[in-house]
Order: structure tokens, then C-alpha cells, then sequence
């Protein structure tokens, strides 16, 4: 993370916030966390974003990931993230698929 917690969310110095504590603790661009514990981190937020939406996840899409996985190098998967988490916050997203 180039940029400090802040330029990302609401957080503002001295707010008493669970952002500061987590700044003060592990740095404002996370660099006290390993590789490991920020996609652990990422796995969990976007987990708990998923479970409040509503719609379904077409069966093609774990497939696909699947053969990201597989097929694809860790630069290029997290390129993947990286495109997913721009386009979900900035509102680039196709309608649900809603599932009958």
C-alpha cells in the first residue's frame, strides 16, 4: 500500500477509531502484516461484503476461478483483486444474476 490508511477510507488521525488503533498497531500502509495476514484479511472482508448482497454466484464463476488459481501466475491473480476491488468500489459491476 503506497498510500496511508486514510486516502482509503473515513479514517482521520485522531478519531479514536478501530482504523487508528489498527494504523497505530500495524502501520498505515500495513506494513506490520505478513503477505498472509492482509489476504486474510481481504478473504474475510469479502466474505462478509458477499454474504449482504442479495443475488446468487452462477456455478461458471467458481470454474473460472478455479482455473485463475491454476492457471494463472500470483502477480496476475492479484492483478485479478486488485481489478475486482477497483471496479466493485467505483461501481463498475454488471445487475445481480438472480437465480430461479
Amino acid at each position: 500500500m503506497s498510500r496511508p490508511l486514510g486516502y482509503y477510507t473515513n479514517y482521520s488521525p485522531g478519531d479514536d477509531s478501530l482504523l487508528e488503533r489498527v494504523q497505530e498497531k500495524y502501520g498505515s500502509g500495513f506494513e506490520k502484516m505478513s503477505k498472509r495476514e492482509k489476504l486474510s484479511i481481504l478473504m474475510i472482508l469479502a466474505s462478509s461484503i458477499g454474504c449482504q448482497l442479495e443475488g446468487g454466484v452462477r456455478g461458471e464463476i467458481y470454474a473460472v476461478a478455479r482455473e485463475m488459481t491454476d492457471q494463472l501466475s500470483l502477480s496476475d491473480q492479484a492483478g485479478i483483486m486488485e481489478a475486482i476491488i477497483s471496479q466493485f468500489r467505483w461501481g463498475q459491476n454488471a445487475e445481480p444474476v438472480h437465480h430461479s
